[in-house]
C-alpha cells in the first residue's frame, strides 16, 4: 500500500527536531532509519502528516566503550553493532541478537533507536535491553532525561517517551558473565515467535546471577525477575530449568495471531528459554 500524503523535514540539528515537534504537535513523528514506522504508514496503521527525518542530526552515530558501560547513539544500525570490534568483544549478545533480526539490508538501514522508541512488541531490541538492564535517553522541550528499559515500555506501541520527546542514546551497564540470545521465527526476516535474552553469572559452580527477558509474548517485552531468580543459587540443573521457565510462563501473555495459537506460544516460549539458558551456562 502507498501511505496518506504527509510533510518531509530532515533538520540538521536536535533543536531543529524540537522546534518541528512543538510546532505540529501529535501530526509529527521522528524517523531513525524508517522499519519500523514506514511499513506502519504504508498500511495506514500509522497516520502521520509530519514526519522528521533525524538522519541528518549529528552526535547520534557513535558507539562508546568505557570501563563501566556502553553508550549506543540512536542512529546506530544493526550493521554497526554487527561490525564493531570493541562491542563484539565487550557485549557480545548484542551482536548475537542483531544478526538474527530482519536480513542484511534490513540491518543496514535499521537503526538499534528506533528499533527500541517505537514500542513494538515484536522488535528484538526491547527485551534484549531489558535483560541488560539499559536505560534510554531522552530529549525534549524541558531537557534530557533517563528512562530505564525495565520501565520504558506500557503497552503496545506505547511508552514512557512523551510525544515532544525524542531518544538519543541507550546506555549498558558492561555487561558481566555469559550469555545467549535465542529466536524462534517462522522464515528469515519474520518476527520472533518467541526471543529470549540471558545473562548469567557463574561462580564456584553455582549460578549468582541471572538476568532474563523475552520478546513478542505480551504486549510489551517481558523482563521476568523470578525467571532469573529461580536459577540464582543453583547449579542450573533440570529442575531449575523448568523452575526458570514456570516462572517466565507466569509472566507472559501471549495472544493468538498468525504465529500460532496461545498454547502453541508457550510451548515454543519454554523451549526457547531452555535453550538460552542452557546455552548461556555453557558458555559461563
Amino acid at each position: 500500500m502507498i501511505p496518506a500524503a504527509f510533510e518531509y523535514y530532515r533538520p540538521k540539528d536536535m533543536a531543529g527536531v524540537l522546534s518541528l515537534l512543538e510546532e505540529h504537535g501529535d501530526d509529527a513523528r521522528v524517523m531513525a532509519g524508517g522499519h519500523s514506522l514506514i511499513p506502519m504508514m504504508k498500511l495506514r496503521m500509522a497516520d502521520v502528516p509530519h514526519l522528521i527525518d533525524l538522519q541528518d542530526v549529528g552526535g547520534m552515530s557513535d558507539i562508546e566503550i568505557d570501563s563501566e558501560s556502553i553508550k549506543i547513539g540512536a542512529l546506530v544500525t544493526q550493521s554497526d553493532i554487527i561490525d564493531h570490534a570493541g562491542l563484539a568483544e565487550a557485549a557480545p549478545i548484542l551482536r548475537e541478537a542483531a544478526l538474527q533480526i530482519a536480513d542484511p539490508q534490513v540491518r543496514y538501514m535499521g537503526t538499534v533507536g528506533g528499533n527500541v522508541a517505537n514500542g513494538d512488541p515484536g522488535n528484538d531490541m526491547p527485551g534484549l535491553m531489558q535483560c541488560l538492564d539499559a536505560s534510554f535517553t531522552v530529549v525534549g522541550p524541558d531537557g534530557e532525561r533517563d528512562i530505564p528499559a525495565r520501565e520504558f515500555y506500557e503497552a503496545a506501541y506505547m511508552t514512557a517517551r512523551e510525544d515532544e520527546e525524542v531518544l538519543t542514546a541507550i546506555t549498558i551497564p558492561l555487561p558481566k558473565g555469559s550469555y545467549a540470545y535465542e529466536k524462534q521465527k517462522r522464515k528469515i526476516g519474520d518476527y520472533a515467535t518467541a526471543a529470549a535474552a540471558v545473562q548469567i553469572i557463574k561462580d564456584g559452580g553455582k549460578c549468582v546471577s541471572a538476568s532474563i527477558a523475552m520478546t513478542n509474548l505480551s504486549d510489551t517485552p517481558i523482563y521476568s525477575a523470578n525467571a532469573g531468580a529461580a536459577l540464582v543459587g543453583t547449579s542450573v540443573d533440570s529442575a531449575a530449568l523448568k523452575a526458570a521457565v514456570a516462572a517466565m510462563l507466569g509472566d507472559i501473555d501471549p495472544t493468538e495471531d498468525n504465529r500460532g495459537p496461545v498454547a502453541f506460544k508457550n510451548h515454543v516460549a519454554g523451549i526457547i528459554l531452555s535453550r538460552a539458558i542452557e546455552r548461556a551456562w555453557s558458555r559461563a
